[in-house]
């Protein structure tokens, strides 16, 4: 099985309007409302691919439960915890303006909430997948992810972490099978510039020698990079389409690559599904469903 941990989830209302101006009233032309949070995008597209996994994290208020109803529209399974205060996070994504975005703080995590989600997580087995993705609230300590990671160490729980900056660094002594940082934030770790898949990948190799097992590395409009454990190195450029939704395209990336791996246990298969799913999702209106993907992999394959 595999769970999804959001920590901070929010409802993101995605708005279109035209000829937006600062200080005067606008008008939306089109607008979505959907679940979101980077765990609960990867559990969206799982779930669109046919791979079954659990959504797990805080909720809290009436936005709380409107996004577990959303969730379950969408079909996969959810067992968040609810939080007595406050209320989950809309977050505002202007989709005329890629990368422009308001987002909300979202509700106080108690520690008692936090040891309730530990004891859920305390449920998992060897063989399952644990996705820790995104950032969290301020109210919870900054090891959170460190401190969960230690607590399930030694049980054969494959650890998928994308986080950024000292959130992933101080997990990769616990060998996280994968890690999916873009170039940007990989970047940033090592204070350079990377601006092609060859430069890459001698940083995504540094990951790997503090203890990461398998380095994908998102690049947006120049593709993507996998360094492998068994010492594959795998590159693709973007594939040919029209950016619609930026908005989950990297959540969609991980999904692709876990749904490419549970399928054949093969790198290169995995690593195409993941460029496959994140291209897909940037290229449609919400985050990508199977057949959109299977269409991208597709033309892929073929060149």
């Amino acid at each position: 099985m595999i769970y999804t941990v959001t920590f901070n989830p929010s409802l993101d209302y995605i708005v279109s309007v035209k000829d937006f101006q600062m200080g005067k009233t606008n008008r939306t032309c089109a607008e979505q409302m959907l679940p979101g949070g980077k765990g609960i995008n990867v559990s969206t597209v799982l779930h669109n691919l046919g791979i079954e996994n659990t959504a797990l994290g805080f909720t809290a208020g009436f936005t709380g439960e409107e996004l577990i109803r959303k969730m379950k529209e969408i079909g996969f399974h959810c067992d968040f915890i609810s939080l007595e205060h406050g209320c989950s996070r809309i977050n505002i994504k202007m989709k005329d303006f890629d990368g422009t975005e308001i987002n909300g703080q979202g509700p106080f995590v108690s520690r008692d909430a936090i040891r309730q989600l530990m004891k859920k997580l305390e449920r998992l087995q060897a063989d399952d997948t644990l996705v820790l993705a995104g950032s969290i609230p301020e109210s919870m300590p900054d090891s959170t992810y460190r401190d969960i990671l230690s607590a399930l160490e030694g049980r054969g729980i494959r650890f998928v972490v994308d986080a950024t900056k000292n959130l992933l660094l101080n997990v990769l002594e616990y060998r996280p099978f994968l890690i999916k940082p873009n170039n940007h934030e990989l970047g940033e770790i090592f204070g350079v510039t990377l601006s092609t898949r060859e430069d890459v990948i001698p940083y995504a190799k540094k990951l790997q020698e503090r203890g990461a097992r398998n380095v994908l590395v998102s690049m947006a409009g120049q593709g993507a990079v996998l360094v492998a454990e068994n010492g594959e190195i795998h590159k693709l450029p973007a594939p040919a389409g029209t950016l619609v939704n930026a908005v989950g395209a990297g959540d969609s990336m991980v999904a692709g690559f876990l749904a490419g791996w549970t399928q054949r246990q093969d790198y290169r298969h995995a690593f195409y599904m993941g460029v496959s799913a994140g291209s897909a999702s940037a290229f449609s209106d919400c985050l990508a469903s199977a057949e959109e993907i299977d269409a991208v992999y597709r033309s892929l394959a073929s060149d």
